[in-house]
């Protein structure tokens, strides 16, 4: 444990257009300051100094990410500046001023083929580009900083930005039939709740100090698990109720929806240690997509 040393101070959240940057200034936290580009840019590295030395934060939060798991595959030199090595240079400058800082990874860093939930000490097997440089950014976090705390999450959606639930909403409401892949399982994960768990970490960081079990990789998504299938009919079944038409949703097979970077099969997490360690549990899924939808 060492409390007395962790310093005091604005919450410091790189990202500012993303979904969780976005729920997190959404959330009327006093004291929290987001920044993104171009004040603050991983290709510019010197942002990132100037941006921690103006700021002199408490607690830093990476929401900042290369997500586009397709155009991944074509820029891999993108996809790894954003995803491992401003990160670590994030996490560096972090250490030396005894910052802790909460950075968020994914489901993607797993391969899918376990056939159950994935704790946090399960192997690493990224198949895509996205993965691989998220996994990296994992370790190379890590490895500068020893107060860094890493949250994996998985099907991250809100009422705003690009995400699976708004893109079903809008083609619910032009196509009678919806085709949408039902063999691919996970988590399903609200942005406002994440952001909501990370605020908790970072008040009970400022409450009692930091301690040594606070560090490392923590799985961080919605309660219960479902496919796309799943979670596109829930999503159309609430927006139905005030009386829009529920289309027909018809499960389809990967295979029949072939993408660029293949998808994990079961990259569902099991987030039983941040409950363990933080006391913090996701709401369910479904209660969550009911809310962002309405």
């Amino acid at each position: 444990m060492a409390g007395a040393d962790t310093p005091a101070g604005p919450i410091l959240v790189i990202g500012r257009s993303g979904q969780l940057a976005t729920a997190l200034a959404r959330s009327g936290h006093p004291g929290l300051r987001c920044l993104g580009r171009p004040d603050l840019d991983f290709d510019r590295p010197e942002t990132l100094d100037a941006a921690l030395t103006a700021a002199e934060p408490g607690l830093v939060i990476n929401a900042a990410a290369w997500t586009a798991v397709d155009a991944a595959e074509d820029d891999v030199a993108g996809a790894t500046r954003a995803n491992r090595d401003g990160p670590a240079l994030l996490a560096a400058l972090c250490a030396e001023r005894a910052i802790p800082l909460v950075h968020v990874s994914t489901d993607y860093v797993f391969d899918g083929s376990k056939g159950a939930p994935y704790v946090e000490t399960d192997p690493t097997a990224p198949r895509t580009v996205y993965g691989r440089s998220k996994a990296e950014g994992e370790q190379a976090v890590l490895a500068a900083h020893g107060r860094a705390i890493i949250l994996r999450t998985a099907w991250v959606y809100s009422p705003y930005g690009r995400n699976f639930v708004r893109t079903m909403l809008t083609a619910g409401a032009k196509h009678p039939v919806l085709r949408v892949v039902g063999d691919q399982h996970g988590n399903p994960t609200s942005a406002e709740d994440l952001a909501e768990a990370i605020l908790a970490i970072a008040g009970r960081i400022a409450r009692d100090g930091w301690h040594d079990a606070f560090a490392g990789i923590f799985h961080a998504a919605g309660s219960g698990a479902t496919t796309w299938h799943g979670l596109a009919t829930a999503t159309l079944q609430h927006a139905a109720r005030p009386g829009r038409p529920m289309p027909q949703v018809t499960a389809i097979a990967t295979a029949d929806w072939p993408t660029p970077a293949p998808r994990p099969q079961d990259s569902r997490l099991d987030c039983a240690r941040l409950e363990q360690v933080f006391g913090i549990r996701l709401p369910h899924w479904q209660n969550s997509v009911a809310r962002t939808v309405a």
